[in-house]
């Protein structure tokens, strides 16, 4: 069981951000949010959203650095993955 966080790449509102997953559970991740102090409207469906300056922090809380792609295999692998269609559909802007 092991919570992954993988490098700020992703562009938005001025800064890159990060994901951090975990590869078993969401009550893991869940509880690794709270420890660490992640907004709850950071959560995801799958992941939490966690802007660049937060990377350092959540690694020396625990969380394992991993590249992108890794970080989507393992979350794959969980089970825990939520597709790009199962995201639309949850937000209600699925293609009807």
């Amino acid at each position: 069981m092991t919570v992954l966080i993988d490098p700020p790449l992703w562009p938005a509102h001025g800064t890159l951000w990060s994901h951090v997953v975990s590869d078993s559970s969401l009550e893991e991740l869940h509880a690794f949010a709270g420890r660490t102090g992640l907004p709850p409207r950071s959560f995801d469906l799958d992941h939490y959203d966690v802007p660049a300056e937060r990377h350092a922090s959540l690694v020396a809380a625990g969380a394992v650095a991993v590249t992108g792609g890794e970080l989507v295999r393992r979350l794959i692998a969980s089970g825990l993955r939520i597709t790009a269609r199962e995201r639309r559909a949850s937000r209600g802007d699925a293609p009807s």
